[in-house]
């Protein structure tokens, strides 16, 4: 019992501190810059990189997107910093997922891990504040609404799995995730995104199914490719920062694996718009 207020209690502080921040577009900006910090340490314990540089690729790169259009007025060079550093981090991804297949522990060498904390965490985190910033003035409402989408997908594939699970989905990984578990949570992110269609009145009804398809897909995956690095590294959590929930990164790795797609998909419907 009270291991689960411990963990109730972790989690509301939690989520009330980004919902109150995302009201406040510097207070967002701040927020997710101390949260990639703290991720980007417990990260770099996992793959056991000692090295400080990708702490200064986060701070710069961080701070120069987080930045740029309140320095310069013009945008000039953003759009095509975004697309650059979009594409690099979506095949950086996408070579995770590969890695996921592979039945052998997938050897980290020194500029591999470099790649990986710079478009795996860093650029995640620059999404993230870039989703926020989709709608012109600061809105947050679509960045609310996929935390609101991975929760859900979370909580529901838990619950469903927990159950009805019977068919393992990737156990060499992560033995407690199933089939079941996976759709159940894919099926009632997709309700929800009726009804955060109607109350955000960002994007219409059949923008936001199609996010939560993307959020519950690559979320899961995010999920799954953290679990590996954690199997790796022989750990069960990725820190000690959040009581009864282990460290940031598992609180937020389906969000950050997730953010360059939902990403990709705003600009995708931003231009077919």
């Amino acid at each position: 019992m009270k291991e689960i207020l411990i963990r109730s209690f972790s989690g509301l502080i939690y989520v009330l501190l980004l919902i109150v921040s995302m009201q406040f577009e510097h207070a967002l900006i701040i927020l997710f810059f101390v949260f990639g910090l703290i991720c980007m340490g417990e990260f770099t314990k996992l793959i056991q990189l000692k090295s400080k540089i990708p702490y200064i690729i986060f701070i710069v790169l961080y701070l120069a997107f987080g930045y740029w259009r309140f320095v310069s007025k013009e945008h000039l060079g953003l759009q095509e910093a975004i697309q650059i550093l979009l594409v690099i981090s979506i095949f950086v991804e996408l070579f995770l997922i590969k890695d996921l297949f592979s039945i052998r522990t997938t050897p980290l060498f020194s500029s591999k891990q470099f790649i990986i904390t710079t478009f795996y965490i860093s650029s995640a985190f620059i999404f993230l504040i870039l989703i926020a910033n989709y709608f012109q003035p600061y809105n947050s409402n679509i960045l609310l609404g996929s935390f609101i989408l991975v929760w859900i997908n979370d909580t529901f594939a838990f619950l469903v799995g927990k159950n009805y699970g019977k068919q393992k989905l990737f156990e060499k990984i992560s033995p407690k995730k199933t089939v079941e578990g996976f759709l159940g949570g894919l099926f009632f992110s997709c309700i929800a995104s009726y009804f955060i269609a109607t109350f955000t009145q960002t994007l219409n009804f059949t923008y936001w199914l199609i996010l939560s398809i993307i959020i519950s897909v690559f979320g899961t995956l995010g999920d799954l490719i953290e679990s590996k690095f954690k199997r790796n590294a022989n750990v069960k959590d990725s820190g000690i920062i959040m009581p009864g929930h282990g460290g940031l990164l598992d609180r937020l790795d389906s969000i950050i694996f997730a953010a360059p797609f939902i990403y990709l998909f705003l600009r995708i419907i931003h231009y077919v718009s």
